[in-house]
């Protein structure tokens, strides 16, 4: 009996695997394409100096909120009005709310660069990795 549902699973698990063969080669694929693309850009990033700084910017986007977008009344119209929020502040247009968020982002990356020495002095050594 046992060998019985050890068949029965393992043609199971052929014919779900002939079923999503496609998507499970496509996701396949898209791993690989992401790993040989974050290889490549590391490999780009050891002859850049600035690289760094790139990194942290990232990094410090990653901290901070999107811009969201909401549709409120006019209280003088009474018309759908779109406005865009960012940490809970409304801005009239998108351009004024994506720059506060780039200033937050700068903000964010310069304290860690304030930080910097502080963290490296604490190691007891100076070097960085």
């Amino acid at each position: 009996m046992r060998d019985l549902i050890e068949m029965s699973l393992a043609i199971l698990a052929g014919i779900l695997i002939y079923r999503y063969h496609r998507e499970i080669f496509a996701a396949l694929r898209r791993f690989d394409e992401r790993n040989r693309a974050r290889i490549a850009g590391e490999e780009r990033d050891k002859a850049d100096s600035l690289a760094h700084y790139r990194h942290t910017l990232n990094l410090a986007e990653e901290q901070v909120e999107v811009v969201g977008e909401i549709t409120l009344s006019d209280p003088r119209t009474a018309t759908p009005v779109t406005r865009y929020v960012f940490e809970g502040q409304h801005f009239a247009t998108r351009h004024e709310a994506e720059r506060a968020r780039e200033e937050k982002v700068r903000a964010k990356a310069r304290a860690f660069y304030m930080e910097l020495p502080l963290a490296l002095s604490a190691r007891g050594d100076d070097r960085l990795h």
